[in-house]
């Protein structure tokens, strides 16, 4: 079992910066590889970033250039580093765990961004 918990959301006005944090806790060694989504109301939940085995992450076309994600094995910790946000890139952004072909989920985190 794996326990996600995400932190940071918030309101911030177009063109300003966010991080993301999402600390994972449990069977933690197992886990294959995270991945951020975010969900806009109304909308489909929508992968954003996504790390690959021994790779670099994949990113929406939409956060290219803008959005990076990236871990702190110590803290068994992910962060996605948001610049430049518009306000299309509001919604709830969740955290998700593969660990060992099971998905978990975090609650969740709010970023709104303002005009």
């Amino acid at each position: 079992q794996v326990t996600l918990v995400e932190s940071g959301g918030g309101l911030v006005q177009a063109g300003g910066s966010l991080r993301l944090s999402c600390a994972a806790s449990g069977h933690v060694n197992n886990i294959d590889v995270m991945k951020w989504y975010r969900q806009a109301p109304g909308k489909r939940r929508e992968l954003v970033a996504a790390e690959t085995p021994g790779g670099l992450p994949n990113y929406e076309e939409s956060v290219k250039g803008r959005f990076v994600l990236f871990r702190d094995n110590r803290k068994d910790t992910i962060y996605l580093q948001m610049n430049d946000l518009k306000q299309e890139d509001t919604g709830r952004y969740y955290c998700n765990a593969v660990w060992i072909g099971y998905n978990f989920w975090g609650q969740g985190t709010q970023v709104t961004v303002s005009a």
